[in-house]
């Protein structure tokens, strides 16, 4: 695998999102809706002990869209969000 260089080629990165706020969910969803066409998969795992939910996004996009997405669900009240970019 080669590194990427320019700013327009896409980047495999996985997003973490922690919702502990429940009403926080659904603009959470709204926004992994809009970015949808970017995302390879996604796995939700409510953790009912906690009352909490874990969100891992896996994308493919620009890294400017992803950390768009990243911005924007991590300004959420009662949502964390981390991300994790490939190096290559």
């Amino acid at each position: 695998m080669e590194k990427i260089e320019g700013n327009n080629q896409n980047r495999l990165a996985v997003l973490a999102v922690i919702v502990e706020e429940i009403q926080a969910a659904g603009k959470v969803n709204a926004l992994l809706s809009e970015y949808g066409e970017y995302i390879v998969g996604r796995m939700g795992l409510p953790y009912k002990e906690k009352d909490l939910s874990v969100i891992s996004v896996v994308l493919d996009a620009p890294a400017e869209k992803i950390n768009a997405l990243t911005g924007k669900i991590g300004v959420i009240d009662g949502v964390s969000a981390k991300t994790l970019f490939s190096r290559f």
